[in-house]
């Protein structure tokens, strides 16, 4: 299962995430609604044009999911911001 790296960056922007561009990867850092920072992050490569396989796995576990459908479904908006803020709780990430 491939996803693109623009779909990525978008559909995580629109659930809280927000973008730090470092020199070799992009930075994407969640805040809650009330503007606090958060430690959970993920970080997109420049230069990769879609995800898969072992690093789309490895940024499943940086967000604090359990399952690719979760990821899927962060990504493509059917998971809400506050339930997606209820599974990091109940993981106590945030």
């Amino acid at each position: 299962m491939g996803i693109k790296t623009e779909k990525i960056l978008s559909g995580l922007q629109r659930k809280g995430f927000v973008l730090d561009s470092g020199s070799h990867h992009k930075y994407l850092y969640y805040f809650l609604e009330n503007g606090k920072k958060t430690a959970v992050y993920t970080y997109l490569s420049h230069s990769l044009r879609e995800y898969e396989g072992n690093l789309i796995s490895f940024m499943k576990k940086q967000l604090g999911l359990s399952s690719m459908k979760e990821l899927k479904d962060l990504i493509e908006c059917p998971l809400s911001r506050k339930s997606y803020e209820s599974i990091l709780k109940a993981k106590c990430l945030i």
